[in-house]
């Protein structure tokens, strides 16, 4: 099988990150994205969730769900925070 090379532009700390990660693995970075590659041709997708905004993502939707019910049935009281500087955590969406 011939094989070929590519190039590919990363943060630096990230790609010290993954050699780490890899590494711990016993892999490398050449092996590691081979099989990220024969995954994404194998299930002809990205083989994991992609997700613009972790706002959105399934355990946060629950976490607000829970708040709310808890808000409408008067067992909670929302909390005050600075939109501006707003980080999506438990602690941050409302007191108990």
């Amino acid at each position: 099988m011939a094989t070929t090379s590519i190039t590919i532009r990363m943060d630096e700390k990230l790609k010290k990150q993954a050699e780490l990660l890899f590494e711990d693995m016993g892999l490398n970075m050449t092996t590691a994205f081979t099989m990220f590659a024969k995954a994404v041709v194998r299930q002809n997708k990205i083989p994991f969730e992609i997700t613009a905004d972790p706002f959105f993502a399934e355990s946060n939707i629950r976490i607000l769900e829970e708040r709310i019910a808890k808000i409408e049935s008067g067992q909670s009281v929302p909390k005050e925070h600075d939109l501006n500087s707003l980080k999506i955590s438990k602690e941050l969406l409302l007191t108990e």
